[in-house]
């Protein structure tokens, strides 16, 4: 179901489409550039999200703003190479990533800072939703745990620990660290053999390694792509898959699948998603439209009900029974990125 956006309220306004050749535009009138044809608009970002960006996000944006959107649907990594491949003359002109990714991409110049000015909903976000003056913000808060199959399990794993249970010989499924989502694999695995909390355990990667090769018996597969590994999660062909994303499982569980997602005893995770204009993009004014929409309470409403992911915008509806945010860790990101690529180096080493 899609809706229309309420562009008369506070927040998402057609003044973000353009503030040229006069000022503040009505809420019912168009730029003329825009009624005179649809534009077309390229966006990067997570393929796990084309499911209910396609029904039920985009819409909304194409009809609001009358354009058409091209979604480049992959995982965040690809998206930066893409970035760097084509810096010179860029396809995509906004670029949905994962905080970690981000960062790399600010280092190397493939994004440029967006202003409240242009892009109205940035200065009333939550506090920390804003990054590096404007580089790129948190338009939700996904949250991870481990997503199970209720075919399979009387109940949710109670601890993490759960994932090297004998019991589950070659039924567990864990991401790649090639994912962003690989990490909380490898700061569970620190965690339990260090017995650290969370924000010293993240530096413990020996001590993460060391534990994640005494998981490899109970696993089925490493993943690179989200909705292969919930599509095995449904068949009862897994029956734990480790650091998941309730914008992955809780949808699936939502349209009747036999799946679920459990926060254990010992925590879940926050995995903020950013968006940001890419620099150099070739619809510029476009950009800032629809990065503003995304960050609207209409938007982030939506993604809400229907992705179960946490709003960014306070105005934005949350449905009873989100989990708390303050209670969910968030790890060092810079740390992350810097050790990213040595890290993925290991994985397949170790992890073969």
């Amino acid at each position: 179901m899609t809706r229309d956006l309420h562009l008369s309220r506070p927040g998402f306004s057609r003044r973000t489409v353009l503030q040229i050749g006069g000022g503040a535009l009505g809420a019912v009138a168009m730029p003329a550039f825009l009624r005179a044809a649809p534009k077309e608009i390229v966006i990067g970002g997570p393929a796990g999200a084309a499911r209910y960006f396609n029904a039920d996000v985009f819409p909304a944006i194409e009809k609001t703003l009358d354009l058409k959107i091209l979604y480049e649907g992959t995982n965040s990594l690809t998206n930066l190479q893409k970035m760097q491949a084509d810096k010179a003359s860029p396809k995509m002109s906004v670029v949905i990533m994962d905080d970690p990714v981000m960062i790399p991409a600010a280092a190397e110049g493939l994004i440029t800072p967006v202003t409240a000015t242009a892009v109205p909903n940035l200065g009333r976000l939550v506090p920390g939703a804003v990054h590096r003056d404007g580089l790129w913000a948190n338009y939700q808060k996904p949250w991870a745990g481990i997503a199970w199959s209720t075919k399979r399990m009387k109940s949710g794993p109670a601890s993490w620990a759960e994932l090297w249970d004998a019991r589950y010989g070659q039924k567990v499924i864990v991401p790649s660290i090639q994912n962003t989502e690989g990490f909380w694999t490898l700061l569970i695995a620190a965690h339990l053999e260090t017995g650290k909390p969370f924000g010293e355990a993240q530096y413990a990667i020996d001590a993460a390694f060391k534990k994640l090769k005494s998981l490899k018996p109970n696993l089925l597969n490493v993943y690179t792509n989200a909705p292969q590994a919930i599509n095995l999660l449904e068949q009862g062909e897994a029956w734990m898959i480790g650091g998941q994303f309730s914008a992955y499982t809780l949808i699936r569980k939502a349209d009747g699948s036999p799946v679920d997602l459990a926060v254990p005893s010992e925590g879940g995770f926050a995995m903020p998603s950013g968006i940001a204009k890419v620099k150099g993009a070739p619809t510029d004014a476009l950009a800032d439209a629809v990065i503003d929409a995304f960050l609207s309470p209409e938007i982030q409403s939506i993604l809400a009900t229907k992705a179960f992911v946490a709003p960014t915008n306070p105005a934005a509806v949350k449905p009873a029974g989100f989990p708390d945010g303050a209670a969910l860790f968030a790890p060092d990101w810079a740390f992350f990125a810097k050790e990213r690529a040595g890290w993925t180096e290991r994985w397949i080493k170790e992890m073969a």
